[in-house]
């Protein structure tokens, strides 16, 4: 499977997606939502909306967490998938999610500022204090 074939879906199944088009680069991210909204940090990789499909959007629960972008969590299993920008037609999609290998790489670590005390990032990935 191509990078621009990559499918994945929700713990329970119920909603899944497809890439028709290749994804970023995982970034992972320390900010303090993330960090609330996974568990621990958060892992996304990214695509435009135009050129990914997705199947089960009404088991699709969005959360403002913030006045620029909405969270997507599944309604049945809870699983984490989708982070929505509201100013550009963009979806980070949760990389825990992905089916199978992925052929991606961890290219970043972002809001290194918020990280949480109970961890370190390892060195050797570049790392941001905010969004890069």
């Amino acid at each position: 499977m191509t990078d621009d074939q990559l499918s994945g879906s929700c713990l329970c199944g119920r909603i899944r997606w497809r890439a028709r088009a290749p994804m970023r680069a995982i970034s992972a991210c320390h900010c303090t939502q993330c960090r609330k909204w996974t568990g621990h940090f958060g892992a996304f990789t990214g695509i435009a909306l135009a050129d990914v499909d997705i199947d089960g959007e009404d088991a699709i629960t969005w959360y403002r967490a913030s006045p620029i972008a909405r969270r997507g969590f599944c309604a049945t299993c809870g699983s984490t998938l989708f982070w929505q920008p509201d100013a550009e037609p963009r979806l980070a999609i949760a990389a825990g999610s992905i089916d199978g290998p992925s052929g991606l790489v961890l290219d970043r670590h972002i809001f290194c500022a918020d990280k949480g005390d109970y961890y370190a990032i390892e060195p050797g990935v570049p790392q941001f204090a905010g969004d890069d």
